[in-house]
């Protein structure tokens, strides 16, 4: 019998390929909006908009902010100007409609659901995120939704997790789990609101901080092995 009941779930790289939905919703906006990319221009956004993203994490920069800027400040580098927050809204238009599922997620989160109570713990955008989660049939496995846009706060800040934990009835904090696939964002919030952590290492990569999780897999179907010991 597993020590966990309630099960929280980030979305992007956890249970939807955000990489594939990127790049698929960057070449759309690009090829409407007639802007010739590089694959050094391609790769330049996407440092920049990580960087934005772990910014966003210590709260040094609001995600109004992260999203309406971040293509401005990007193409400016390559001598194209454009108005940040209107590219911004066309390539969210794009993004809500790509949901590629990464490898066994749509299966592992229908089976679970009938042993734990799930939940969806995100920093994306609420309409992005809830219309991904709809459009690839997982948002009727959730309990709850919470996308730190309608929260207030982000991952890894414990106000999130305490917006989450007061909303779930009867929630023991030692049996509830998240399963994530960063290491700043689910893993260290994790244990900062004093719950267990599982990091899917998606990428295969090395941990070269201090952040320590309790579990780690590399894909999703070994979650059935960790919550089973």
């Amino acid at each position: 019998m597993s020590k966990y009941e309630i099960l929280l779930f980030d979305v992007d790289d956890t249970l939807l390929d955000f990489n594939l939905a990127e790049d698929a919703a960057l070449n759309r906006l690009f090829e409407q909006e007639k802007i010739a990319t590089t694959p050094t221009m391609i790769t330049r956004y996407k440092e920049i908009n990580e960087s934005m993203w772990r910014a966003f994490e210590r709260g040094e920069v609001t995600k109004t902010s992260l999203h309406n800027t971040r293509f401005s400040i990007a193409l400016k580098e390559f001598g194209i100007e454009v108005d940040g927050e209107y590219v911004e809204t066309v390539f969210q238009k794009y993004l809500q409609e790509a949901h590629h599922y990464v490898d066994g997620a749509y299966e592992l989160i229908a089976q679970l659901a009938d042993s734990y109570d799930l939940y969806v713990v995100s920093n994306g955008l609420t309409k992005t995120q809830n219309k991904r989660l709809a459009d690839a049939d997982l948002a009727k496995y959730f309990k709850g939704i919470f996308i730190s846009e309608q929260t207030g706060y982000q991952k890894p800040m414990p106000a999130f997790f305490d917006y989450v934990f007061d909303r779930i009835d009867g929630l023991n904090k030692d049996k509830t789990l998240i399963v994530g696939d960063s290491l700043t964002s689910d893993v260290k919030g994790g244990l900062l609101a004093g719950i267990d952590t599982c990091w899917f290492n998606i990428r295969d990569m090395q941990n070269t901080t201090d952040i320590k999780p309790h579990y780690e897999i590399k894909k999703l179907h070994e979650l059935h092995m960790l919550l089973n010991k």
